[in-house]
């Protein structure tokens, strides 16, 4: 008989719709719960996490004392606790007088690091942007690493493209890891480009997966166009595409946003790889910046995608075959979240939860680093 493995329980702080969660599901750890203060995130994730609690609450005011002892764990239970603080107290702009951690603005990492001292998890995992790595020479950085240190974790932190992990997006996010269970280790960057590649590695070093090895497969839109429930009318042709179809009966959340004329018009003049700078002169904006209008390039590796992908204006979110900004499905794809995920809410909404998400396969190349260190003899 096989032997049934043990399922990590995780707790996932400021979840929105639950990225980091499904990196971990699909691997096969057991979410818990999701908190967060974003009903229509929430909804999200309790969508997709039908076996997770999905908790409405302020992070700034839940006591994790009470949430060990509403949930009968107790301290040093819990196998791993993940999740996404904002951030928004180290701008340059700021005169810097006092701790990181004592500033205001920086309460939600502070409410994060105080539910790992009170709930001691095994093992630690958050995930930021990747500026507050070395704002002020570093400070921030060695504030929230002394913090897990003097808990008993060994930890550190890497900035890591989630490109280099396999998603089809650059997008650069600080990972701080800890773990109470021997030293940590971080996910070997097994993607690179396809000019970087050295013979020496073979195939242990793969080429960048590109927009369209992401999106070719789904079906071809008009602008205003599509259906939030369809059906697929091709084949997968790519590994990643297969990945991305693996539990889905269906295709969700595929609908192209409608374009103002003018919006149609400067998309249309533009060929792949193109943005505002190519427009022609009747058609380029007044005040842009240099991404604004751009479209993908069908062989590159897509920009960061940003809560703002559904305006043409606001980035290099333009289709790079059909006339039109990428739906949420596609965008969904180019953030690593499989096809079976759904996201509730406005086109807006969705759009906000997208730009606000780690993609699944960043945090999934983690698990089997996470489950080593939980059980170091299976």
């Amino acid at each position: 008989m096989k032997t049934q493995l043990p399922k990590p329980k995780v707790l996932d702080l400021f979840c929105g719709a639950g990225g980091m969660s499904w990196g971990l599901a699909q691997a096969g750890f057991e979410i818990i719960e999701g908190i967060d203060f974003d009903k229509i995130a929430l909804k999200t994730f309790a969508r997709n996490h039908k076996h997770a609690k999905a908790t409405h609450a302020d992070l700034s005011t839940l006591e994790p004392a009470g949430w060990l002892s509403q949930h009968g764990f107790s301290v040093g239970d819990l196998d791993c606790l993940v999740g996404g603080p904002p951030c928004q107290g180290f701008s340059k702009n700021v005169p810097r007088t006092s701790r990181f951690l004592d500033d205001p603005r920086n309460a939600l990492i502070y409410r994060f690091l105080e539910f790992v001292r009170v709930v001691r998890p095994k093992l630690v995992l958050m995930e930021n942007v990747a500026e507050l790595v070395n704002a002020f020479d570093g400070a921030f950085r060695q504030e929230v690493l002394s913090e897990l240190r003097a808990l008993g974790y060994d930890a550190d932190v890497r900035v890591i493209n989630a490109a280099a992990l396999g998603v089809p997006q650059h997008r650069r996010r600080a990972v701080f890891f800890g773990s109470r269970c021997g030293e940590i280790a971080f996910p070997d960057e097994t993607f690179t480009s396809l000019n970087d590649r050295l013979p020496l590695f073979g195939n242990m070093i793969k080429s960048y997966v590109t927009v369209w090895d992401a999106i070719g497969d789904l079906p071809s839109l008009e602008h205003g166009t599509g259906s939030q429930l369809s059906e697929y009318t091709a084949p997968a042709f790519t590994d990643y595409q297969r990945a991305m179809r693996a539990n889905a009966q269906h295709l969700y959340n595929h609908v192209a946003r409608h374009l103002q004329e003018v919006q149609y018009r400067r998309l249309a003049s533009l060929q792949p790889g193109q943005g505002a700078k190519d427009l022609p002169d009747e058609l380029r904006p007044k005040s842009h910046y240099s991404g604004a209008y751009g479209r993908l390039s069908k062989d590159m590796v897509a920009p960061t995608l940003t809560r703002w992908m559904f305006h043409p204006g606001s980035g290099r979110f333009g289709h790079p075959v059909d006339i039109r900004t990428l739906t949420i499905r596609e965008a969904a794809r180019i953030q690593s979240f499989s096809d079976d995920f759904v996201f509730e809410g406005s086109f807006t909404q969705a759009s906000s939860q997208l730009g606000n998400a780690v993609p699944p396969l960043l945090i999934k190349a983690f698990a089997p680093i996470m489950y080593q260190s939980l059980y170091p003899t299976l």
